[in-house]
C-alpha cells in the first residue's frame, strides 16, 4: 500500500512538473500533451545547442565586423563591406544547393550510407569551390583597374582564398546534425570563433590588419576547424560499401535547391546590392557607413536564421499532418515570434543609438547614427515577412517565395537606384526598405491565395463526392 501511495505521489509530482509555462509552450508549438517532460528535455537541449552553434559563428562574425569598423580606415572598411556582401551571397548559394538538401537526403535516402554520401558531396564541394575561386579571382583582378576601389582588390583576393574553407566549415558542422549531435558542431564553432577573434587582435597589434588579411584569417580559422570536424566525423560515421555518384548527388541537390536558391538570391539583392551601387556612384566610404548601420541588424537576422533550423522542419511536419489549412495559423504564430522579437530588440537599441554607436565604433560613423531608426523600420518589416515565407516553404512552395521576393526586389530597384544616386546613403536605405515592405505585402497575398485555392479544391472534391439523390426522391 505504501508503494502505491508513493507511486501516486510521483505521478502527481510529474504532473505538477508540467507547469503552466510548459503547457502553454506545448499548446503554442502544437506538441502532443501526452509527451512527457522527460522526452522533451533532450530535444530542448539539442535545440539550445543548435542556437549556441549558430550564435557562436554569427557572433564572432558580428564582432569581427565591429572591430574592423573601429580599426580599419573608412575606405578599407567600405571594401570589406562590399566583399562581405559577396560572401553572404556565396553562403546563400551554398546553403540552398548543398546544406539544405544535405539535411533532407542525409536524414532519409542516404541515412545508412552517410560516409559515402558525404564523400561524394565533398567532390561536389570541390568543383563548386573551384568555380567560385575562378570567378572571385577574376573579380579581384578586374577591381585593380577600377576607380573608387581602394582596398577592394585585396578584399576580393582574400575572399578568393578563404571561401572554399569557409563553405566547407558549414558542411562539416551540418554533418553532425545528421547524427543529431549539435554539441560537437557547437564545439567546432567555439574553436572557430576563438581563433578568428584572437587572430584579429594579433593582426591589429602587429600592424598587419587590412581587408585582405581579415578574410585570410577567417579562411585559416575555418580551415583548421573544418579539418578537426571532418576527422571527428570520419571516426563516428559507419563505413559504407559504396558512395553515390557525383552526378546522382548533384542531380538530387539541384532538383531540390534551384527554387530555394532563386528565392534566396532575390532576398539577398535589396540587402546587399547597394554596397557596390554606392561605390559605383563614386564614394566607397558610403559602403562602409551602410555596413556600420546594418551591423546592428545582424543579431536579429542571425537569431531568425538559427530559429529557422528548428521552425522549418516543425512547420513542414505540421503541414504534412494537417494540410494547407494549417498554413494561416502557422504563419501567424511564426510572425508573432519574429515580429515581437524585432520590436523588442529595437525598443532597447533605438533610445540609446548614439551611445551604442560610440561604444561599438569608438566615435567613428557618428555622422550616420541618426539614420538608424530608418534601418530599424526596414528590419521590423522584414521580420514580419519571416512567418509567411517559412509557411510557404513548409508547403513545399519555394517558387512562391521566389516570385514574391523577386517582384518586390525589381520594383524597389526601380526607385532605390535613382534614390541612391540622388540622396546617397539615405536613398539606398529607403530603397532597401521599400523592398522589405513590398516583400511583406506580396508574400502575404501569395500565401492567402494559396490557402484560398486549397479551400476551393477541398470544397470542389467534397461536392463531387457527395451522394447523388435519385430523381423524384425530393418530391416524395
Amino acid at each position: 500500500m505504501e508503494l502505491k501511495v508513493r507511486d501516486s505521489e510521483v505521478t502527481v509530482a510529474e504532473k505538477s512538473a508540467e507547469s503552466l509555462p510548459t503547457r502553454l509552450l506545448q499548446r503554442f508549438l502544437g506538441i502532443d500533451r501526452n509527451i512527457s517532460l522527460k522526452k522533451l528535455i533532450p530535444w530542448v537541449s539539442k535545440g539550445g545547442l543548435a542556437i549556441l552553434d549558430q550564435g557562436l559563428v554569427s557572433g564572432s562574425n558580428f564582432l569581427v565586423s565591429v572591430l574592423l569598423a573601429r580599426w580599419l580606415a573608412p575606405s578599407q572598411y567600405g571594401a570589406y563591406a562590399i566583399a562581405f556582401g559577396i560572401q553572404v551571397l556565396l553562403t546563400v548559394v551554398y546553403q540552398a544547393l548543398i546544406l539544405e538538401p544535405m539535411s533532407v537526403y542525409g536524414g532519409s535516402s542516404y541515412r545508412n550510407n552517410l560516409r559515402g554520401y558525404l564523400s561524394s558531396l565533398l567532390w561536389v564541394h570541390a568543383v563548386l569551390s573551384l568555380a567560385i575561386c575562378i570567378a572571385l579571382g577574376t573579380a579581384a583582378i578586374t577591381a585593380r583597374g577600377m576607380a573608387h576601389s581602394e582596398g577592394l582588390a585585396g578584399a576580393l583576393a582574400g575572399m578568393t582564398i578563404a571561401s572554399p574553407f569557409a563553405l566547407a566549415f558549414g558542411m562539416a558542422r551540418r554533418g553532425f546534425y545528421l547524427e543529431l549531435s549539435p554539441a560537437k558542431a557547437a564545439l567546432g564553432a567555439f574553436v572557430y570563433s576563438s581563433f578568428s577573434v584572437s587572430g584579429l587582435y594579433f593582426l591589429y597589434h602587429r600592424g598587419l590588419l587590412s581587408a585582405f588579411t581579415a578574410f585570410l584569417l577567417m579562411g585559416l580559422a575555418a580551415f583548421a576547424t573544418t579539418l578537426y570536424l571532418f576527422l571527428r566525423l570520419r571516426k563516428e560515421l559507419r563505413p559504407s560499401d559504396s558512395a553515390p555518384s557525383i552526378r546522382e548527388t548533384w542531380k538530387r541537390h539541384w532538383g531540390y535547391g534551384r527554387w530555394a536558391l532563386a528565392g534566396s538570391i532575390a532576398g539577398w539583392i535589396p540587402a546587399y546590392i547597394y554596397y557596390p551601387i554606392l561605390t559605383g556612384f563614386g564614394n566607397i566610404v558610403h559602403s562602409g557607413q551602410l555596413k556600420a548601420l546594418m551591423n546592428l541588424t545582424q543579431p536579429m537576422e542571425q537569431t531568425k536564421a538559427a530559429l529557422a533550423m528548428l521552425l522549418l522542419p516543425y512547420a513542414a511536419g505540421v503541414h504534412d499532418r494537417e494540410g494547407r489549412s494549417s498554413a494561416s495559423n502557422l504563419a501567424k504564430r511564426m510572425t508573432m515570434v519574429s515580429l515581437g522579437g524585432a520590436i523588442a530588440y529595437w525598443a532597447v537599441i533605438l533610445p540609446f543609438h548614439r551611445p551604442v554607436f560610440q561604444l561599438m565604433y569608438s566615435g567613428r560613423y557618428m555622422e550616420v547614427a541618426h539614420l538608424l531608426p530608418i534601418v530599424a523600420f526596414g528590419s521590423i518589416v522584414w521580420s514580419a515577412a519571416y512567418g509567411p515565407a517559412i509557411a510557404l516553404r513548409a508547403m513545399e512552395s519555394p517558387a512562391s517565395v521566389f516570385v514574391a521576393f523577386s517582384l518586390a526586389t525589381g520594383l524597389s530597384l526601380l526607385i532605390g537606384i535613382p534614390a541612391a544616386w540622388r540622396y546617397g546613403l539615405s536613398g539606398a536605405i529607403w530603397g532597401s526598405n521599400l523592398a522589405d515592405v513590398l516583400s511583406l505585402v506580396i508574400v502575404l497575398l501569395v500565401l492567402r491565395r494559396k490557402i484560398a485555392s486549397h479551400s476551393n479544391e477541398v470544397q470542389s472534391i467534397s461536392l463531387r463526392n457527395r451522394p447523388r439523390v435519385p430523381e423524384g426522391a425530393a418530391a416524395e
